[in-house]
Formats: C-alpha cells, sequence, structure tokens
C-alpha cells in the first residue's frame, strides 16, 4: 500500500514545504499555504514520467520535422502559434482580466466549423457564452458548450463526446476533488 504524506504548497506561487507556514519565504503573501496530500508510490519526479533510458542528445541529432498545422481560421493567431495550431498541442492564453482572452478562446472554437469543439466554460453560463457567440459568428458551428469546474466531470465529458478541441475558459476555475487545494 502507498504510503500518503502531507506537504504543503503556496497557492499564490507553488512553492512546497513539509510544514505550514504563514508567510511564503518565495513571493512573501501570507495565509497562502494549503495542505496537499501525496501518495508515496513513486517518486515525484514532476508532471511528467521520466524514463530511465532518456540520456540527453546534441541537437543536431535530433531530427526536426515539420508538423501539420490546423488554421485556426485568425489570421494573426495564426502567426503567433508559428502557423497554427498543432493536433496534441496545448496553448495558454495569458494576459490582464478583460483583455479578450474569453473572446478569442471562443472565437477560435466557432471559426474551427468543420471540427467537433468542446468549450468548457468555468466563469460565464451558457447563456453568456451563447450572447458573446452570436456576436462573434453569424454560421453554423459543432461548438458544444459545457458549463462545469469539476475536473473529472469535464474529462469524462471531453471521453464520451471525442472533441477534434477542448477549450477550458479558464483554467483557475477548475478544481479536482481527488486533491485538497483550491481552484486552478
Amino acid at each position: 500500500m502507498a504510503k500518503v504524506k502531507s506537504s504543503y504548497v503556496c497557492q499564490n506561487c507553488g512553492a512546497e514545504s513539509v510544514r505550514w507556514v504563514g508567510r511564503c519565504p518565495s513571493c512573501g503573501e501570507w495565509n497562502t499555504y494549503v495542505e496537499e496530500r501525496v501518495s508515496q508510490s513513486k517518486p515525484r519526479s514532476g508532471l511528467v514520467e521520466v524514463s530511465r533510458s532518456a540520456v540527453p542528445k546534441p541537437l543536431r541529432e535530433i531530427e526536426s520535422s515539420n508538423e501539420k498545422r490546423l488554421n485556426t481560421g485568425i489570421e494573426e493567431l495564426n502567426r503567433i502559434l508559428g502557423g497554427g495550431l498543432v493536433p496534441g498541442s496545448l496553448v495558454l492564453l495569458g494576459g490582464e482580466p478583460g483583455i479578450g482572452k474569453s473572446t478569442l478562446a471562443l472565437q477560435l472554437a466557432l471559426k474551427l466549423n468543420k471540427l467537433k469543439v468542446l468549450y468548457v466554460s468555468g466563469e460565464e453560463s451558457a447563456r453568456q457564452v451563447k450572447i458573446r457567440a452570436d456576436r462573434l459568428s453569424d454560421g453554423e458551428s459543432n461548438c458544444l458548450i459545457l458549463n462545469e469546474t469539476l475536473l473529472d466531470n469535464i474529462l469524462t465529458q471531453s471521453q464520451n463526446i471525442g472533441p477534434d478541441l477542448l477549450v477550458i475558459d479558464s483554467i483557475q476555475t477548475l478544481y479536482s476533488d481527488t486533491l485538497d487545494s483550491s481552484p486552478g
């Protein structure tokens, strides 16, 4: 059976501590440490499982390829993405509140009308998303709207639907029942 251990994580900057501290030594914020339970069945090496046979290679020995990119239908977004979306990739939109991240994400979802798109909204109701969509698009779309913030439910719906593109607006609203941390 896996040994369960507690770790304390700053919800502001992600710094970890073996015990709770009032003020985070990394970012200086007060009362941001939250206990998270960590299973000790495997050594923690980050988010990606590292192969024991992986060894560094010189860059010149790595084979390059031109990944097929998906035209977003938004010329400037294609330019920023190096020619469009790479299938299987993850793109994180960042910026100040009100700058247009949700509008851009929805515009992208609506432009890709030949693809099945699942747009998950954790901040706005389906009705609010529909109002914005009516303003941005005049055509039909294969965009499905899901109001949800529980990660397990989003993953279940995504597996059931099998979308070509999954848009989550916004990642900071998501939470999991398996973690004792705050959303995001």
